[in-house]
């Protein structure tokens, strides 16, 4: 969803937001040709946070699907399959298990519960839904996302509570593209992860728990565009987290109230990638309309609920909603 003077709707039930006599967001509605607004800066494409919740114990958040066709607007999506690179920007590892900070490696080199969710998500019934939309020339995206890398970049770390801007990030990838600690692609989606309150876009857990967008960096004098997702630590905010304790809880409390909001930005991005292809008449995007819901839920050995088994383990992780008014699901 686009964020922009609609940031407080998106805070609350979207479908209580302003709309104009069409339907749309306003004054954040896509134009008549599917582009953003341009008086949207910058271009977030946010997940909201949930509402009022009594969190005794350890009850389960449960949001509202938003109804209604999603159409396909011209612009391009990550057809072929969507690469990820995660960016941990900390003095210290940020999820049990992480990368050390100052190093950088492959996917495979990850040992956090974060990199295993990374590495499952590609090809499984759960990211399949993504599958149902396609790009301008009617090719299915495909069921494909490669964790290709990590950088835990230790330079530069912002403090706690410190509010980071958009501009700021993207000066941060741009260093890390100049010494050699990421390499620059146009398919991949940098997933900017920070720790504690770091406040990463300045809205977090007022406006949001996350966002995707994109910037312009310089690669070899050339300007490109660069896909980046803002995901800030979730577990510091309660508007961020659907429970108390998530399935993962024992081994490091932090991955849960994460990997939901992870899916959520790196499935928009895959079909969404610049905002001008796949969102509904209200600006909500196939994530968005599922947000903060889960389907048929079980119960681990915590007490905690999931709902997804992936690479040995147990999540929790929100619907996403199939392109032909399919509503929202967890396979396809």
């Amino acid at each position: 969803m686009l964020l922009g003077a609609v940031a407080a709707a998106a805070c609350s039930d979207p479908s209580t937001a302003p709309t104009d006599a069409s339907g749309r967001l306003s004054p954040a509605a896509p134009s008549a040709q599917g582009a953003p607004s341009p008086d949207v800066v910058p271009d977030r494409h946010i997940h909201p946070p949930h509402g009022p919740w009594s969190n005794a114990g350890n009850a389960l958040y449960i949001g509202t699907p938003i109804n209604g066709r999603i159409f396909y607007r011209g612009g391009p999506v990550l057809q072929a399959g969507t690469n990820v690179v995660a960016v941990y920007w900390a003095n210290s590892t940020i999820y049990v298990g992480g990368p050390t900070p100052g190093t950088r490696g492959t996917g495979a080199q990850d040992g956090s519960l974060m990199g295993l969710f990374l590495r499952s998500i590609g090809g499984s019934p759960y990211f399949n839904i993504n599958t149902s939309y396609t790009d301008a020339s009617g090719a299915k995206i495909k069921n494909v996302v490669n964790y290709t890398g990590f950088w835990a970049n230790n330079n530069s770390v912002p403090a706690n509570g410190a509010s980071v801007s958009d501009a700021q990030m993207i000066s941060m990838l741009q260093s890390g593209f100049n010494a050699g600690s990421i390499a620059y692609d146009p398919s991949t989606l940098y997933i900017i992860f920070s720790a504690g309150t770091v406040n990463l876009g300045g809205g977090f857990g007022t406006q949001y728990c996350a966002y995707h967008t994109h910037g312009t960096v310089t690669i070899n004098g050339s300007a490109k565009t660069v896909l980046y997702s803002a995901m800030p630590y979730n577990a510091a905010s309660s508007s961020c987290i659907a429970q108390n304790q998530g399935p993962n809880y024992a081994t490091d409390p932090g991955v849960d109230p994460e990997v939901s909001v992870v899916a959520h930005e790196t499935e928009e991005t895959t079909t969404d990638m610049l905002g001008n292809a796949w969102f509904d008449n209200r600006g909500w995007e196939n994530a968005d309309k599922c947000a903060w819901t889960w389907g048929t839920t079980q119960t681990a050995g915590n007490g905690a609920a999931y709902n997804l088994t992936l690479g040995g383990r147990q999540w929790l992780v929100q619907r996403n909603w199939i392109a032909s008014n399919g509503g929202c699901a967890m396979s396809y």
